[in-house]
Order: structure tokens, then C-alpha cells, then sequence
């Protein structure tokens, strides 16, 4: 198979969806990769590492469309690359897609076959490609709201684990999956006082074992996050309904009594956000203000870190890309309905439910399709 690495375009997007030595073990297994010039820069990579590996260095994201049975993206197709993208081709990224009917209808007219890597889960119906960048933005979550309380960028200026003598700041999480931990884990150990809700008992019962004395897990309910919501400096939004657009949990009436210069964090915003007022942002230009409230919405949030990010995500896209490089995705489908997930269209139809359903269209099992 012919497996193209293009130089991501989105805004401050400095991530490459393979390092070179996922390259190496691809071209091992005897499958051409190619990498567009400077796809690597961002991340530390450059192209004589590629090279080395065994990949073919193509000059433009067209030779890439081109020439490739399957393209690896880190984000989304963006508007200007729709018309690149062939027939049958595999499109192998972050999708989003219920949070954007656009690209949505856009990708479905190019008749290819788009897999995410958010929706693919393993036999324990984990979410193994999707966790390792939902672990950089729940840690990236505490270090920008700790930033953006600062007075410099409109915040109330309090300090996340106060000093001695004075209070620390509130901090609730909400949502206690990967994102949700790791937030905790790090506004705990910056000495904030921390509140991390969930709806699923066992998980509170698990986060009660692990998380430090100064982390206190809670049941959630609308009626709760408003309460909390009056006295905290910092919320991070972390919740994560699979493959479907985000719950909004954060009304706009709350914003109203929460204290001038808070920050609120939505991790979930590639999602749709999970707060009512969110709306994307980039790293250029992160945070708006509704009510007195800062808000960081940043869409790539793992995008500012790039050789952790990169490195972790070849660790984790690498052993489904050689799966379908070396048996194509319809036989590795049939094989690892975990994996099956992955699929959110073929062509002109969409098989992911929750992207249907997003949308009110037309849903087509992908049974169906692999029948055929």
C-alpha cells in the first residue's frame, strides 16, 4: 500500500501524523510512504530523517492525494485540500465529525472512506488512538487556565496552589475519563483544591483510590455544577460522549454568578464544546471573554507541544495503519469490530450512528457494506 504523510495546514498545527521511525517499520513491511517536504519540521522531524527511514519526500500535498491509497492526517481535511481527496481513498485522522456538519457533507461527496481515530476502541472499549492526545490536552488544560487566571490576561490573578498563608484556587473537573484525570493529577500536585465529577459510581469509586487527599470526586448533576460553579476559578471541561457531539454542561445564565475572571478550559471542543458559550479558537488567538468569564477553546490543544504529541501518536495510530496497510480495512474490520468503530463513512454513507444521529441523517450499518 502507498501510505501518504502530508504537512498538516490547520492553524498553528505543528504535529505530523508518523515520526520517522513508524516510517521505518511501515517501509519494512514493504509499503511506500510519502512524506511531504517539511511535514516534520514542526516537530523536530526533518526530511533527511524520513528519507533515511525509507519514505519517498514528495514536494506537494497534491503528489501526496495523488499517489496515496491512504492519506494520515492529524486533524481534519481542511476546506482547501476537499477537492484532492479520491474516490476509495482512505482517510485516516481525527475527524470530529458530529461537531461539524460542513465537513461532514463535504467529505461524503469525495467518496472516500473516512476512519477516526476517536471512535476506534480496543477489546475493552477503550479509546486507545484518541487517549494518548486526550492525556497532553488534560495536563495542557491546568497549565493554560493556571496562565489565563493571571492579571495580565484578564484573569482574577490568583495563584492555582495559592502560597503559604494564602487560599488556593478551586479547581472542578468534570468528567473523569483520561482527560479528567490527568487535569486532576496535575492541579493536584499544584497544590489546588480540586473537584473532579462523573455520572458512573465505579469510575468515582476508582478515582477516590487513586486521587491525592486534596481531590474530591463527586456524583454530577446540573444541579451540582451550578452550585460548584459559583466558587471556582478554574473548570475544565473533559467530557467525552464517543464518536457524538458533546452535552453543554455550562449554561450561559451560569456564567452570570460565577466570579469575574474565572477560566473555564473545553478540552471537549473538537466535540462541540461542552460549555453553551464556547466556540474554537487557535493557538494564535485562544481565549475570548463572555460575562467576565475567560474562555480557552483551542481545537488542536496538543498541537503547542509537537514532539511529545507526535511521538505518542505514532505510538498509537501505528499498529492499526500497519493492520490496514497489510490487509486492507474491510478484512481488518471483520477481524477486530473494535477497530469498526473507526469507520464513520464509506462513500456517500455515513456508519458511525452518533455522527447520523448528530445531524438527523441517514444512518447505514457498516454490515452492509462489508456484505457487499
Amino acid at each position: 500500500m502507498i501510505v501518504g504523510i502530508p504537512k498538516e495546514i490547520k492553524p498553528q498545527e505543528n504535529r505530523v501524523s508518523m515520526t520517522p521511525s513508524g516510517v521505518d517499520i511501515l517501509a519494512s513491511h514493504g509499503h511506500t510512504v510519502l512524506v511531504e517536504k517539511k511535514a516534520g519540521m514542526g516537530s523536530g522531524f526533518k526530511d533527511r530523517h524520513y528519507a533515511d527511514a525509507g519514505a519517498v519526500i514528495v514536494n506537494t500535498l497534491s503528489e501526496v492525494y495523488d499517489t496515496a491509497d491512504m492519506v494520515m492526517h492529524v486533524k481534519e481535511p481542511q476546506p482547501s485540500e476537499f477537492h484532492l481527496i479520491k474516490k476509495d481513498q482512505i482517510v485516516f485522522t481525527y475527524l470530529h465529525l458530529a461537531a461539524d456538519k460542513d465537513l461532514t457533507l463535504a467529505l461524503l461527496k469525495t467518496g472516500s472512506v473516512g476512519i477516526a481515530y476517536e471512535t476506534i476502541e480496543d477489546r475493552n472499549h477503550r479509546l486507545p488512538v484518541l487517549t494518548p492526545m486526550s492525556e497532553v490536552a488534560g495536563r495542557l488544560a491546568v497549565q493554560q487556565g493556571a496562565k489565563y487566571l493571571e492579571k495580565t490576561f484578564g484573569g482574577s490573578g490568583i495563584l492555582l496552589g495559592g502560597v503559604t498563608g494564602t487560599p488556593a484556587a478551586n479547581v472542578m473537573v468534570i468528567g473523569g475519563g483520561v482527560v479528567g484525570i490527568q487535569a486532576a493529577q496535575i492541579a493536584c500536585g499544584m497544590g489546588a483544591n480540586v473537584t473532579i465529577l462523573d455520572t458512573d459510581i465505579d469510575r468515582l469509586r476508582y478515582l477516590s483510590e487513586i486521587m491525592p487527599a486534596n481531590c474530591r470526586p463527586l456524583m454530577s448533576s446540573p444541579a451540582l455544577v451550578k452550585k460548584l460553579a459559583k466558587g471556582t476559578d478554574l473548570i475544565i471541561g473533559a467530557v467525552l460522549v464517543a464518536g457524538a457531539k458533546a452535552p453543554k454542561l455550562i449554561t450561559k445564565d451560569m456564567l452570570k454568578t460565577m466570579k469575574k475572571g474565572s477560566v473555564i478550559v473545553d478540552v471537549a471542543i473538537d466535540q462541540g464544546g461542552c460549555f453553551e458559550t464556547s466556540r474554537p479558537t487557535t493557538h494564535s488567538n485562544p481565549i475570548f471573554e463572555v460575562d467576565g468569564i475567560i474562555h480557552y477553546c483551542v481545537t488542536n490543544m496538543p498541537g503547542s507541544v509537537p514532539l511529545t504529541s507526535t511521538i505518542a501518536l505514532t505510538n498509537a495510530t501505528l499498529p492499526y495503519a500497519l493492520k490496514i496497510a497489510d490487509n486492507g480495512w474491510k478484512s481488518v474490520c471483520k477481524t477486530d469490530p473494535g477497530f469498526a468503530k473507526g469507520i464513520n463513512y464509506v462513500g456517500d454513507k455515513i456508519v458511525c450512528k452518533p455522527v447520523a444521529d448528530a445531524f438527523d441523517m441517514n444512518y447505514t450499518p457498516l454490515d452492509k457494506i462489508l456484505q457487499v
